[in-house]
């Protein structure tokens, strides 16, 4: 077996075995599919062949990539997969040992997430025209990423048989196809409830049907890139920072229930978390927060 039928194989894996999303399968196919490139040319050899996948070549493939100045994070990914890729052929009888084991990548940079304020989410919200269908529409959206928390990916995903508005609560899946439930406010239900009566209007007028909660005029799914850019008009609308994104409401979605007091395992929780740390990020921005408040306040700081 060369590692390129591995590879092919592995994926398989990842998809039915593992239930890794269809975005976890192409994030580690162009991960392995650029280290099997690199050993091609590195070996000079038109496929690869496991007794070539080395430590020696892989330690090769992490300074390639660090020459061509790639972010420690997309270095410490590219090496995580290819360590997850090891570890398959090593269960598959393909190789003895995982060369990848002793290979450490870099510690990425920690970069706090950028959020919006209160006041700056209230804006946001209030953007979209309320005498307009997709106003209204745009406006559940916003309410709905802000007041739950939820993906993008998840948001597009939501079915109607997923909603439970008199509870306030929607089903979500998030990475990984797991499965948690999202808490909807009163304002997100009540705006939820206004889109759904243009939902029905419209489904109408395209003659179609759909299980989406959220459509584009034709009657169909959003996508995400759609989200996008309604989130990006209306952040133009509202006068707000343009690097602003859908996960940025996502972002203040978590920091402002740290910020009023939230504990952090329930906004991991909330947030589909699978590790705590991954939400800890969090608590770095509200404790840088509180240190500038506290030097701007305190008479001896």
């Amino acid at each position: 077996m060369t590692l390129e039928q591995g590879l092919a194989e592995f994926l398989t894996h990842l998809g039915l075995e593992k239930n890794a999303s269809d975005k976890t399968v192409k994030s580690y196919r162009e991960d392995l599919t650029q280290a099997l490139s690199f050993a091609r040319e590195h070996t000079n050899k038109p496929r690869t062949d496991p007794a070539d996948w080395t430590t020696r070549l892989l330690r090769a493939f992490v300074a390639w990539l660090h020459g061509r100045r790639y972010a420690k994070a997309t270095v410490a990914r590219r090496l995580a997969a290819v360590r997850s890729f090891g570890t398959f052929l090593c269960r598959q009888g393909v190789l003895t040992e995982n060369p990848a084991k002793s290979l450490r990548g870099p510690r990425p940079d920690k970069n706090l997430p950028h959020f919006l304020t209160a006041d700056e989410v209230g804006a946001l919200l209030a953007a979209p025209p309320a005498g307009h269908w997709a106003g209204r529409r745009d406006r559940a959206i916003l309410e709905t990423l802000y007041s739950a928390g939820v993906r993008v990916s998840e948001l597009v995903g939501l079915n109607l048989a997923d909603t439970d508005l008199a509870d306030g609560v929607v089903t979500v899946r998030g990475k990984g196809r797991r499965e948690r439930l999202a808490l909807l406010g009163p304002d997100a239900v009540a705006a939820v409830r206004r889109w759904l009566g243009d939902r029905t209007a419209l489904l109408r007028k395209a003659g179609k049907d759909s299980p989406a909660v959220f459509l584009n005029k034709l009657g169909t799914r959003l996508t995400t890139r759609s989200v996008g850019r309604l989130v990006a008009k209306h952040l133009r609308a509202a006068g707000l920072d343009p690097r602003t994104s859908p996960h940025t409401l996502r972002h203040s979605f978590a920091t402002h229930l740290l910020d009023a007091g939230a504990d952090v395992r329930g906004v991991q929780e909330l947030l589909g978390h699978k590790s705590l740390g991954t939400t800890q990020v969090y608590t770095h921005v509200t404790t840088r927060r509180m240190r500038d408040a506290y030097r701007k306040s305190h008479p001896r700081a």
